[in-house]
């Protein structure tokens, strides 16, 4: 019986998740972002990492600006463009028109975010393997917490679009309302600065940020000095701010243009 139940929904969810990649397709300015964003960026903290002891810390450069790189795809390639995609489908009446037929809430968004997930997964595999060949970067020593990691990303990146999108009035504004998770993330989250390079008291803070998680843990997993009671206080922590935002969306998320 379930599976009678869940073969028909898999099917809409695929469907609108063919529809919604035909339409990040269409916006180029999107897929550059996306696609370009992710690649330039971590080659800009190259620069500073040469003033840093990073052997002290169990890292090196290739491998510091490979968990950049992995960041900057969950803020860039899922998080900015699904923050856009939401406005854009809400003042378009698409998702109030979704809402009259089968596809159920989370069906809707989740459909929606599909396509930029994948990209954000992609683009993960993709840098991982162009900085294992051509940067100083080691295979990573505990996978699993780096596979970890990227999914907590990705869903975490997914759920606070849907939140920003909330309190986001037209899609011209959407760049805007996403610049505080990015700047904060960027900074604190130790993506653009590793978290070692911190100090101990603000590191403890940053730790607290809702991408910080998740990028410990990819980075965890490619040092594989994270130790277990670490790597779960990394898990609790991604899985509160997820349940928090998941319950955020589900009561403030705008299905309807703003007026």
């Amino acid at each position: 019986m379930n599976a009678l139940v869940l073969a028909p929904a898999g099917r809409r969810l695929r469907a609108l998740a063919r529809a919604e990649l035909t339409l990040l397709g269409r916006n180029r300015s999107a897929v550059a972002t996306a696609l370009l964003v992710p690649l330039a960026l971590p080659f800009s903290v190259r620069p500073a990492l040469d003033g840093m002891n990073l052997e002290r810390s169990g890292l090196n450069a290739g491998t510091v600006m490979l968990t950049a790189a992995i960041g900057f795809a969950f803020l860039f390639s899922v998080y900015t463009g699904l923050v856009g995609a939401f406005v854009a489908r809400r003042e378009e009446l698409v998702l109030k028109r979704l809402r009259t037929g089968e596809l159920g809430d989370t069906e809707i968004l989740a459909g929606t975010a599909l396509p930029a997930a994948c990209l954000g997964l992609a683009q993960s595999l993709v840098l991982t393997l162009g900085c294992l060949l051509f940067l100083d970067a080691k295979a990573p020593r505990a996978p699993y917490l780096t596979v970890l990691g990227v999914l907590a990303g990705l869903a975490l990146c997914a759920a606070l679009a849907a939140l920003t999108a909330s309190f986001t009035r037209t899609v011209e504004s959407a760049q805007v309302t996403a610049l505080p998770l990015v700047f904060v993330s960027m900074m604190g989250s130790g993506i653009a600065i590793p978290a070692a390079a911190l100090p101990d008291r603000l590191a403890s803070v940053c730790a607290l940020l809702p991408l910080s998680p998740a990028v410990r843990l990819v980075s965890g997993g490619f040092t594989g000095r994270l130790g277990a009671t670490e790597a779960l206080a990394s898990v609790a922590i991604a899985l509160a701010w997820l349940v928090a935002a998941v319950f955020a969306v589900r009561r403030w998320f705008r299905w309807e243009p703003r007026r």
